[in-house]
């Protein structure tokens, strides 16, 4: 009708989605159904939609099947992927196995996570306050390592709670949702902040893991290095290094084009490496006795154990890239040249060169 306002009709079937159909000047009036078998919303507008509503639930449901490693997450991956493919469960699995005894001698592992059929529909689950949740079974290895002698069997690991086709979760007969949440992602920044105190910019750097210790390090007010281990007491950053293995004469070169870095030096009184690993370790774990043996093995767990470290794959990207360093992407820890290089970085916006920027 000339003149009439646009109008729309929606189907009412409760078991699905709407989804709008576009009837229209520029469709010669003939209905374009974007989704078989859902419920149909006419318009009669004589202007069509510009852009098509993308999906909503992307994020969760494509989330969820990349996590149990479904088929429907495999088929988007390029066909020469699909067969190294690991699904989210299977790369948890990875990472914490092998299960090792204290003495090293028998170790447990586990893999090949699978489902079975879920228990019950949502509609009786809805009903009765039951879990949607289908059983999850993994192949579980164990391991005699003096003699070599292997064990596998296929264990029940627990019910696990299946998303629905709306992206929410069923438990206990109350559908949920799970809510994103924004976090920073793992990676090192670079900050910079006015101390009011002496009037000076003073600049930082956090390298700051998916799981484990943070590592923050920062040019004080009077022009000094310092290094925070786990949120711990500041201490020199020369102590760390020499913890590392370098020797006093070593940094010295390495850092002899700048100043900060040399007054820091000057200011260090540890001597040697077995030393300024008794220092840190005092300073982690203040109380207990240290000696060079178990200093040495906390340091090594803080940052370069893949089980008790990990950056992930976005982190150690974004840690190559800022710091121009040529890791390996799968190393999942942090290396001598990561800390080598952020120490640097912070040292050098620290002298105001150019090329060098603290982040937005």
């Amino acid at each position: 009708m000339a003149g009439s306002r646009p109008t729309s009709t929606t189907t009412t079937d409760p078991s699905t989605t709407p989804v709008d159909v576009q009837v229209g000047p520029r469709t010669g009036g003939a209905a374009q159904l974007k989704t078989p078998g859902a419920p149909l919303r006419v318009s009669f507008a004589k202007i069509q939609e510009p852009l098509e509503v993308p999906d909503l639930l992307a994020l969760q449901t494509a989330s969820f099947e990349w996590l149990v490693g479904s088929p429907a997450w495999k088929a988007t991956l390029a066909p020469e992927d699909q067969a190294d493919a690991v699904g989210g469960l299977a790369e948890i699995l990875e990472e914490i196995s092998p299960i090792e005894d204290f003495s090293g001698s028998m170790s447990l592992s586990f893999s090949n996570p699978r489902f079975e059929d879920v228990k019950a529909s949502l509609e009786e689950c809805k009903d009765k306050d039951m879990t949607y949740a289908a059983p999850l079974f993994v192949t579980a290895e164990f391991m005699n390592n003096t003699t070599g002698e292997i064990k596998s069997q296929t264990v029940f690991m627990g019910d696990f709670p299946v998303m629905t086709s709306k992206g929410t979760f069923v438990i206990n007969g109350t559908e949920r949702v799970v809510v994103s949440q924004l976090v920073r992602s793992p990676g090192v920044y670079f900050d910079k902040t006015l101390d009011k105190t002496s009037d000076k910019d003073v600049y930082s750097a956090k390298v700051i893991p998916s799981r484990g210790a943070w590592l923050e390090f920062d040019v004080d007010k009077r022009d000094t290095v310092g290094v925070r281990i786990d949120r711990k007491r500041r201490q020199p950053v020369s102590v760390l290094l020499k913890a590392l293995g370098w020797s006093e004469d070593r940094i010295r070169e390495h850092f002899q084009w700048s100043p900060t870095m040399l007054a820091t030096l000057e200011k260090d009184h540890i001597a040697g490496q077995d030393e300024a690993l008794l220092d840190i370790y005092r300073k982690l774990r203040p109380g207990e006795p240290p000696t060079r043996e178990s200093a040495q093995a906390l340091l090594e767990n803080l940052f370069f154990n893949p089980k008790r470290y990990d950056l992930a794959r976005v982190g150690r990207y974004k840690v190559n890239k800022k710091l121009q360093v040529g890791v390996a992407q799968g190393t999942s820890t942090l290396t001598e040249d990561d800390i080598v290089a952020t120490i640097e970085y912070v040292v050098r916006l620290h002298a105001g060169e150019p090329d060098f920027d603290v982040d937005d």
